[in-house]
């Protein structure tokens, strides 16, 4: 073999090895995304869970056996939670919820966390929080992880009327 015979194939070599690294790095990128978009797919999930569990229970501990249409018989905005002799899965207001926070595994993720935030907010402007009995519940549900880049969060409004 003469000096152009192995210089062309030291030239093949390194752009079969540039093709090859170049293929390695996409597959590895690929799997990445992959695996990113399952643990927020989880994160929704959980989250969505959350959100029906407390859509089961009753809009105000003053709700549970008779509607009202006196907003100020609800529970105030400073007693929003459980109460002391409420323990979770047994809640049974969507208020008991507010300050409920659990860790969560998943076989290919763990270490979540799924909390959850009850306000009272405004009728005309749900962004709107405020500290007065209205008849509208803000549920947010926080989701983190390790795993993930940024928190989920899922909100609803919950109404009485």
């Amino acid at each position: 073999m003469n000096t152009g015979e192995s210089l062309l194939s030291v030239g093949a070599l390194l752009v079969f090895s540039l093709v090859s690294l170049n293929f390695n790095s996409n597959v590895l990128q690929n799997t990445t995304v992959e695996v990113e978009n399952k643990v927020y797919l989880t994160a929704f999930s959980l989250a969505d869970d959350l959100i029906e569990e407390v859509k089961q229970k009753a809009f105000d501990a003053a709700t549970i056996d008779f509607p009202t249409t006196n907003p100020e018989s609800l529970t105030p905005s400073d007693n929003l939670g459980p109460g002391n002799f409420e323990d979770y899965p047994n809640f049974n207001d969507i208020d008991d919820f507010n300050g409920f926070s659990r860790g969560v595994s998943a076989p290919h993720a763990e270490n979540y966390v799924v909390s959850c935030l009850v306000q009272y907010v405004d009728a005309d402007n749900p962004d709107n929080v405020v500290s007065t009995q209205t008849f509208y519940k803000k549920v947010t549900v926080i989701v983190t992880s390790p795993y993930l880049r940024n928190s989920i969060k899922l909100s609803q409004i919950f109404t009485h009327k």
